[in-house]
């Protein structure tokens, strides 16, 4: 009978190279040399688990920084957890809250939770990712089980959380159900026998508390890998689509392409390390290549564009939408192509403009759209315009509709 082949094939040292690339920190790294030479010594894949609260429909390049680290562990040979966090949702997770935070129901966190999965498989692969959600033990709990967690934790340790100190010193309330968050967290630990959990450097106390409630339930402690909070392209903020700072990873190729070239220089290797697809050495030679003299960070984001869009999307895209940036920056022309809609004039007062951009999504709001509006950063018919009140009326053929410096859409009144 043939020798079975090995699942798990890199050595310590090179599994450890990637898993420590783009980390902030490992805690403790000791303990995770020793995790993986018994995988090793017994082809048992450590299980690797990260929580995501589906508080929201859609995944932006933050979201992707857990992911592709997951994904490094998927192609060492380790075991995956996609962990839904359908239940700790319902609680809300507490972590950079000041004040508490209004609940969702589950329904919501169901239906976030399936785009979540489908948008989480354009890095993870699906065929060794396991999928769990923790409703599936957290819901099961006795109320004496519930108790006996309870008491693993005092309310000083619980106090000791940055963000919890500061509303307590500052007066403001805290829900005994928050308090309750990082040990459910803590728990998913324990039902999962977890070997390793993800998390950004904001997740640091709830991964934390995780290890010391292994320890109580009798398990070794998991190794807690903390990974650095993306700024978004203003190079300020934390990603965030409320910040509309964000790269989303649906978004069409032409606009993940521009959005990329608005990095700023000194976040470039930043986001080489943690959202593109190269390997330490590519990431070294970056790094070598914006030391040179001479060197221009547009190329190196142009690359950094297109390896985006690659990775969501195909070259053949990539190439089209760096052509596409071309002609409208470099040759200040207008896309070939351009979406039409039509919209109805169902009143007959004309189509506000504000509205039509909100529809349209070129803007997030109609908020957006007048303050858009008021920058003099929208155009119709080549047109800049000053009125956030106007309106589209019924004409022959469409408006076209200029927003920024690349977002183009025709509009047909009818």
């Amino acid at each position: 009978m043939p020798k079975r082949k090995p699942l798990i094939t890199k050595t310590v040292e090179e599994q450890l190279e990637i898993i420590r690339m783009g980390t902030v920190e490992i805690v403790p790294e000791d303990l995770l040399v020793k995790k993986i030479e018994l995988s090793l010594e017994s082809q048992t894949p450590m299980i690797v688990k990260q929580g995501f609260d589906p508080t929201a429909p859609d995944i932006h390049l933050g979201h992707t920084v857990g992911l592709r680290k997951l994904r490094q562990f998927q192609d060492l040979g380790h075991q995956v957890v996609f962990l839904v966090g359908d239940f700790t949702g319902l609680i809300g997770d507490p972590s950079g809250r000041s004040q508490i935070r209004n609940r969702m129901d589950h329904k919501t966190l169901l239906d976030n939770a399936r785009t979540y999965t489908e948008q989480a498989f354009k890095i993870l692969n699906p065929k060794t990712t396991v999928i769990d959600y923790n409703s599936r033990w957290l819901s099961k709990l006795t109320f004496a089980e519930v108790l006996g967690l309870t008491a693993t934790q005092t309310v000083a340790q619980l106090l000791e959380r940055d963000d919890f100190n500061k509303r307590y010193r500052g007066g403001k309330p805290i829900s005994l159900l928050e308090f309750v968050y990082p040990l459910a967290q803590g728990y998913d630990s324990v039902a999962l026998k977890a070997d390793i959990e993800i998390g950004g450097t904001d997740q640091t106390f709830n991964l934390l508390m995780a290890r010391d409630i292994q320890r109580q339930y009798g398990q070794e402690p998991q190794v807690i890998l903390t990974l650095p909070l993306l700024e978004g392209i203003d190079g300020v903020e934390k990603m965030s689509k409320s910040l509309n700072n964000y790269i989303g990873i649906t978004e069409s190729p032409e606009e993940m392409f521009g959005k990329s070239m608005k990095i700023p220089d000194e976040l470039i290797v930043k986001y080489f390390e943690l959202v593109s697809s190269l390997d330490p050495d590519g990431v070294r030679a970056v790094k070598e290549r914006l030391r040179s003299p001479g060197i221009n960070p547009s190329h190196l984001k142009r690359e950094l564009g297109r390896d985006i869009v690659a990775q969501f999307h195909d070259e053949k895209e990539a190439k089209a939408a760096e052509e596409a940036f071309n002609k409208i920056h470099v040759e200040k022309g207008q896309p070939d192509v351009i979406e039409r809609v039509q919209i109805k004039d169902a009143d007959g007062n004309g189509i506000w403009i504000a509205k039509a951009l909100k529809d349209t999504e070129l803007c997030e709001s109609t908020t957006a759209a007048r303050r858009m509006i008021k920058q003099g950063a929208v155009r119709v018919d080549g047109e800049r315009i000053s009125d956030i009140d106007l309106r589209l009326t019924p004409k022959d053929g469409a408006y076209t509709i200029k927003v920024g410096k690349r977002r183009f859409i025709e509009i047909v009144v009818k």
